[in-house]
């Protein structure tokens, strides 16, 4: 089924000129000429992306807009503007438009817009679907993905829940083990009960016995009275046992028992504790060769590998990347009190050319740190890392850099503010045709500007082609 596109434009031409061009790469079109008529379309067909046109008889293309959001909030729509309308055009946007694009537009330059606005809009209902799919208690608010493997991931975790049988859940750092150990408990018959989680690698070797066994009074010089562990408190529930490959091999024999029993004993206790609980495991450790290496017991391997999820890592699923953060920025929203609405296209191409080492971890940090930087309601490329922005995009470090060298090898004597002032311009003003590559309506948006008028006149001034 053909994705379909709504054009609400009261040109004689241009209208028609863009609807041939877009039928003729597979979309179905629909067009009217003015606002009431363009929403008569919306209410009889279902529309996966409006190009409306800011100046329209009758109903204003802001007013179309407002309508639109409050009908149907998740539809992206791009503004088309003529040239004095820019600041309208960027209003527009901070009430929920997509993006705008300047009449006298390339058709080419049209299609990629039209493009990542339709792919924008399929991430946000899927989004949505998947929380409304999810029951009330599902806790599958990250565990979201467009690839074929995550959707197996869901479809194991569904499976997997309905079952008291061990877990073990593998994948790099950063993956989301955790969540899916969650995810698991919550869908499971033992949702009532408690989730308790431990970190095995990051116990001390001599503590992680009493956090899990507990411990009777006085069983060691600090046994001042009675403690129970992880096993007991997890009674009913579920033991969630994370980096389960860093546990030394007598504490994995000890597990073992209790896996094999349903039974311990507390530190300095005689009497044996029966305990019902579920317990789950994950690891960033090959336990295959850990246990060749004689670092893992295969018979607690087996036990906990009763049913096994692997965790691709984000870099092998490129597309979740803009899903993840949509859902961070929403979080964040809520969390820092801001209003940020989307990612500059800029900035999403460095996310999505990034190898994400820390996985989702690390995006969910880069995403808070954006966040925190920017005064304003989209993110951009200078907001990101070095390690993912790139020199190039660091404006604010390369700024330093280049204030420095002038320093040290400017003659001697007052330093002149114009001078300052200029070099700041110049360089400002090479970042942001670089960042926006060399678009000059996209670089005079990143500088401020309300028209390119003024983008133009310092390029002019500073011998910038």
């Amino acid at each position: 089924m053909s994705l379909s596109i709504l054009i609400i434009d009261d040109e004689p031409h241009l209208p028609h000129q863009i609807a041939r061009f877009l039928r003729k790469h597979g979309y179905e079109v629909y067009t009217a000429a003015d606002g009431d008529r363009g929403l008569q379309e919306l209410q009889k067909n279902t529309i996966d992306l409006i190009l409306l046109d800011l100046r329209l008889p009758g109903l204003s293309g802001l007013e179309i807009l407002m309508s639109v959001r409050k009908s149907d909030p998740e539809v992206p729509v791009v503004m088309l503007t003529a040239y004095g309308d820019v600041q309208t055009a960027v209003s527009a946007m901070k009430l929920g438009a997509f993006d705008y694009l300047l009449k006298g537009f390339d058709l080419d330059e049209l299609l990629l817009v039209v493009q990542r606005a339709l792919e924008t809009g399929a991430m946000s209902r899927e989004l949505r679907q998947l929380r409304r799919d999810r029951s009330d208690n599902y806790h599958f608010s990250y565990i979201v993905g467009h690839s074929e493997r995550m959707r197996d991931v869901f479809d194991l975790v569904a499976r997997v829940a309905r079952s008291n049988a061990s877990v073990l859940i593998m994948g790099e750092s950063g993956t989301g083990k955790e969540v899916v150990a969650r995810a698991i408990h919550e869908q499971s018959n033992r949702a009532s009960g408690p989730f308790h989680p431990l970190n095995c690698a990051a116990i001390a070797n001599n503590l992680l016995e009493s956090e899990l066994f507990g411990y009777e009074q006085y069983a060691f010089t600090d046994a001042k009275k009675q403690k129970r562990g992880l096993l007991e408190l997890a009674e009913g529930g579920t033991l969630f046992l994370d980096e389960i490959g860093e546990m030394p091999l007598d504490m994995q024999a000890k597990l073992l028992r209790v896996l094999e029993t349903r039974s311990f004993f507390r530190l300095g206790g005689s009497k044996e504790v029966k305990i019902n609980v579920r317990v789950l495991a994950a690891t960033n450790r090959d336990l295959e060769q850990a246990m060749k290496e004689g670092h893992f017991r295969s018979d607690l391997y087996f036990r906990l590998a009763v049913l096994k999820i692997t965790l691709p890592p984000l870099r092998e699923r490129p597309g979740d990347i803009l899903l993840f953060a949509s859902r961070f920025i929403e979080d964040f929203n809520k969390s820092l009190g801001r209003n940020v609405r989307r990612i500059a296209p800029e900035a999403q191409h460095l996310l999505l050319a990034y190898h994400w080492p820390g996985n989702i971890r690390e995006l969910k940090n880069v995403i808070e740190r954006a966040m925190i930087l920017s005064n304003r309601d989209e993110l951009l490329p200078m907001h990101l890392p070095h390690e993912i922005a790139g020199e190039g995009d660091q404006a604010a470090g390369a700024c330093i850099d280049i204030w420095e060298q002038w320093l040290r090898t400017r003659p001697p004597g007052p330093v002149s503010l114009d001078e300052v002032s200029e070099r700041v311009e110049q360089h400002f003003i090479r970042w942001a045709l670089e960042t926006a590559r060399h678009n000059r309506t996209r670089a005079a948006e990143l500088l401020g500007f309300a028209k390119v008028d003024q983008l133009r006149y310092l390029m002019r001034k500073h011998s910038i082609e």
